[in-house]
């Protein structure tokens, strides 16, 4: 299956990514329990801030441990859907939001606000599993912890293999008070066909 954008075809393709993710999710034998995954990453991020003691340290360390990630679950996603490589940033947008975060999230994210450019996007989160069981103490929210910083690595990460240099950050978090929450993802550049280098 090719993922490329068809102007004509557009709401066609939403849904047959949406249906792919779909599809994908449920033929994912290998599933942990929420639970277990959410009580994982709150005892991480617990971990991280005491061994850091600066939240912007740890928002760097979630992001770099979300990039690891990211690099290995896009060939992960890749193989169990058949999906090739997209040919445009608001292809793989789709893809990501549609097929990446269902089939290992099991939520699907919306796409939107787009720059004029077509450089910028950003993904809507009306529920993110990372914040089930949390509550954030006032002086993280005010010393800036981005709890699900985790994301904009993988996110980050997985585009690079795509051939896609981003800048990936949270503008909201319902954790901090906001109704939803916002990541926003910047092209920066394309890539030429090389191993991207370690984010250590």
């Amino acid at each position: 299956m090719y993922c490329e954008q068809s102007s004509t075809n557009w709401r066609n393709m939403e849904k047959q990514y949406k249906a792919i993710g779909e599809e994908a999710w449920k033929n994912n034998a290998e599933k942990i329990s929420a639970e277990l995954f959410i009580f994982t990453y709150g005892s991480l991020v617990v971990q991280l801030v005491k061994d850091y003691e600066d939240y912007a340290a740890v928002n760097k360390q979630l992001d770099k441990m979300g990039y690891n990630i990211g690099v290995r679950l896009v060939d992960d996603m890749m193989a169990r859907t058949s999906l090739e490589r997209c040919s445009g940033f608001s292809a793989t947008a789709e893809v990501i939001a549609k097929i990446g975060f269902k089939l290992f999230l099991n939520v699907v994210p919306t796409v939107t606000n787009w720059s004029a450019d077509a450089k910028e996007f950003s993904l809507i989160l009306d529920d993110n599993p990372f914040n089930d069981f949390c509550e954030l103490p006032p002086k993280a929210v005010a010393d800036g912890l981005w709890y699900s910083n985790v994301l904009c690595g993988v996110l980050r990460g997985a585009l690079e293999m795509m051939q896609m240099q981003t800048e990936v950050v949270y503008v909201r978090d319902v954790l901090r008070g906001d109704e939803v929450s916002e990541i926003r993802v910047k092209l920066v550049r394309m890539l030429d066909e090389e191993v991207p280098a370690s984010d250590d």
